[in-house]
């Protein structure tokens, strides 16, 4: 089974079957022991691309929002089974030129990585790849609020939706993803450790 662990704030680890280790956006928390496979940044903002937090294994591939959005569409990428789909991610302070999100599928799970974003157009899209988890930003200050990240977890329509990036400096706020009025909402705090 692929292993999530929330690392606190957008930061995540993922861990497959055989032991490969995907990051995305990290910044917050522990847990950078093991070696990075593959890195994601989603945008150039300091909390979301601190790569020396990281070691990166020989022939690790690192996909910033730059390569994301080379030649002016979101790219796909895969790296020996593990499928990377950019996606659109903008607000009145991202602009959707320099930021993405992603979808990853790491051992047939199909995840969305939101980055920081409020709805997008594209997302409405989403419903027919049949994700499996969605991972939303929530601060309601730099991203969308509570109610349009529940607004995007009915439009997405995973099989699991988990609230990320929810209070701006800080790892995590559990009384706000409690009130997360999300349908088949995960509630994940910093430092733990899931089978998807």
């Amino acid at each position: 089974m692929v292993k999530l662990l929330y690392q606190g704030h957008g930061s995540l680890r993922f861990t497959l079957c055989d032991g490969r280790v995907l990051y995305v956006d990290p910044f917050a928390g522990e847990g950078y022991d093991k070696p990075a496979d593959v890195v994601l940044v989603t945008h150039g903002h300091y909390d979301h691309n601190k790569l020396e937090l990281i070691t990166q294994k020989v022939g690790c591939k690192v996909v910033t929002n730059k390569e994301a959005l080379a030649g002016g569409r979101h790219n796909v990428f895969s790296f020996d089974g593990i499928e990377v789909e950019a996606t659109e991610a903008s607000n009145l302070l991202h602009n959707s030129k320099s930021c993405v999100g992603f979808i990853v599928t790491l051992d047939g799970v199909r995840i969305y990585c939101s980055g920081d974003t409020s709805k997008t157009v594209q997302m409405q899209e989403f419903v027919r790849k049949e994700l499996d988890y969605a991972l939303f930003c929530g601060d309601g200050v730099f991203n969308m609020g509570l109610k349009e990240a529940a607004e995007c977890a009915r439009l997405v329509g995973a099989k699991h939706n988990i609230l990320i990036h929810v209070k701006p400096h800080a790892l995590f706020d559990l009384s706000k993803a409690q009130k997360w009025d999300a349908p088949n909402k995960l509630i994940i705090q910093p430092g733990e450790e899931r089978e998807l």
